[in-house]
């Protein structure tokens, strides 16, 4: 995977005044199926996915395709992704021209389509398009994965975003173990290995271990910085 710097975008949706968009479990796999289900150039018929409600909300409504029958022509490259109780982050980088709208539009319209459905509802879910940020400068390279696979934190240490970290090792542990983030993924947990594309990165950091230690580090050496506001919220 050859990834150009100012191809890279760090896309970021949120619910539309800021409700919850993850309700549970099934919530959180559904999106991650559709990460990986409407990355493809071809028009997808979703049909085939049943809706069941449950009263389990841990029970996964996902249904696996047989990918070596039906092989995606991916519009994009998901790097890294983290999912929030009320929004989303997403790193991301086209594989062809105008593929990143045209993958958010069946990402978002899927995803609605489904959160409509089971909570007997209708409208929009999300606050507007999308927004992202061409990630163009090399510093911030450097920072916005950590950043978006840091977000979990708003749920544990919210005082992390000032540079308060009371025990950097709990919080490094609650980010390998939180299950809707990329993550697990790149410091060798194998969660959902599918959605990602992860060459680029892992080159970039050296290895899980290497990656792990770096964000021990940066948690115990962080202080408030400004970076933050480069990125959308």
């Amino acid at each position: 995977m050859i990834v150009i710097m100012d191809k890279i975008k760090h896309v970021v949706n949120r619910g539309v005044d800021k409700r919850v968009i993850f309700n549970d479990s099934q919530d959180y796999l559904r999106f991650i199926h559709d990460m990986f289900e409407f990355n493809d150039e071809e028009s997808v018929n979703s049909t085939w996915y049943k809706f069941k409600k449950s009263n389990n909300p841990e029970i996964s409504v996902i249904r696996r395709r047989n990918i070596e029958k039906m092989p995606r022509k991916r519009l994009v490259d998901i790097l890294a992704f983290c999912l929030m109780p009320n929004h989303y982050h997403l790193l991301l980088t086209p594989r062809k021209e105008n593929a990143v709208p045209k993958f958010m539009k069946k990402l978002n319209m899927g995803y609605a389509r489904y959160f409509n459905t089971k909570n007997t509802r209708s409208g929009a879910l999300f606050e507007g398009r999308y927004r992202s940020v061409d990630i163009t400068e090399q510093a911030h390279f450097l920072y916005v994965p950590f950043y978006i696979h840091l977000n979990p934190l708003d749920l544990h240490t919210p005082s992390w975003r000032n540079g308060l970290i009371q025990n950097s090792g709990e919080a490094l542990n609650f980010l390998e173990d939180y299950r809707w983030s990329s993550f697990p993924d790149y410091v060798g947990k194998k969660n959902f290995p599918s959605v990602t594309s992860r060459d680029f990165l892992s080159e970039f950091f050296e290895g899980a271990e290497k990656h792990k230690k770096d964000m021990l580090d940066w948690l115990q050496q962080r202080e408030p910085d400004g970076k933050d506001s480069v990125f959308l919220e």
